[in-house]
């Protein structure tokens, strides 16, 4: 209880300091090898626009010291382009710092495949909050605030709703759009169903595994603790196998394993066989496309 209550104050304290800072630190690349040959200062102003967006914008009412600021990436592979209409996927990966550690973990890494945007060279990013404008940032805000709902909930439980409401709320605008990736019917790999799978209540065990896993477990790790962090993200990943049994290919479950099994299993490299076992059991119930290289590291010599 105490760990919690030091963490839910933590993030009271972070919401209730000063403003007019900005949260994000983004990287922003633009691929053309798909349309070599095409006009290359459009992609450099849209690099440009995109990174003004994604950095300069203050998303939400919390203090960021510059050295705080969460790091992420966006890659936008462009597949085809006709005038000022642009169709491609974007790759989004956002990573946050362990306490205590040089160590990076990372938090999302997710490819959209639905990218349909118009740009025209030097045009400004205007996101209106009120209604749909643009689906190049409407995308880019709905990525801002997923990111930071993401970033919160791994330093208080439940501490990214307001973020994930904004994301809720450009979803809902953008259900008229003539662009895909906003509907429910359009795939069951889109927007829409990335916040549906993580925020939905049938599957909140997610965000307790989000706040345990980073908070309870990554954070103690990196303090020193080898062993009581690995144990509390030993039950963190009870949380998973919960919202697994309750539906099997939950999109976010999907993301979750390929951001997480690389660090998962260098994780479980280690430590002793029993919890080893069960995690590694998890594992291979909720990712079961890699079930062998999880039986790798559950057969792999432990250190002690």
């Amino acid at each position: 209880m105490k760990k919690i209550f030091l963490a839910i104050l933590f993030v009271f304290c972070v919401f209730a300091g000063k403003v007019n800072a900005q949260e994000l630190n983004f990287t922003v690349q633009i691929n053309t090898a798909q349309v070599s040959g095409t006009d290359q200062r459009i992609y450099e102003s849209l690099k440009e626009s995109i990174m003004t967006f994604m950095n300069q914008r203050i998303w939400t009412n919390i203090k960021f010291e510059e050295n705080e600021r969460i790091e992420g990436s966006l890659v936008l592979v462009v597949k085809n382009r006709d005038g000022n209409n642009i169709d491609g996927e974007m790759n989004v990966a956002l990573r946050r710092p362990v306490y205590k550690s040089s160590y990076n973990t990372p938090l999302l890494n997710i490819v959209d495949n639905d990218i349909s945007i118009s740009y025209i060279d030097g045009q400004p990013l205007d996101f209106n909050e009120n209604s749909f404008t643009s689906n190049l940032t409407h995308i880019l805000a709905f990525y801002g605030y997923y990111c930071l709902g993401i970033y919160l909930d791994t330093f208080g439980m439940n501490g990214g709703d307001d973020m994930f409401n904004m994301c809720s709320q450009i979803v809902t605008q953008a259900q008229n759009a003539a662009e895909g990736g906003w509907k429910a019917f359009d795939s069951y790999r889109n927007r829409y169903w990335l916040l549906d799978s993580y925020t939905n209540p049938a599957y909140r065990p997610l965000r307790q595994y989000m706040y345990e896993y980073h908070r309870l477990g990554l954070d103690v790790m990196g303090s020193g603790k080898i062993d009581n962090g690995r144990t509390a993200i030993t039950k963190s990943l009870d949380y998973v196998k919960t919202a697994y049994n309750a539906k099997s290919n939950l999109y976010f479950i999907q993301i979750l394993n390929d951001t997480k099994r690389e660090e998962w299993k260098s994780i479980y490299s280690d430590g002793p066989m029993q919890e080893k076992t069960k995690a590694i059991n998890i594992l291979r119930e909720v990712d079961p496309a890699h079930a062998e290289e999880y039986e790798e590291v559950l057969n792999s010599k432990p250190r002690f």
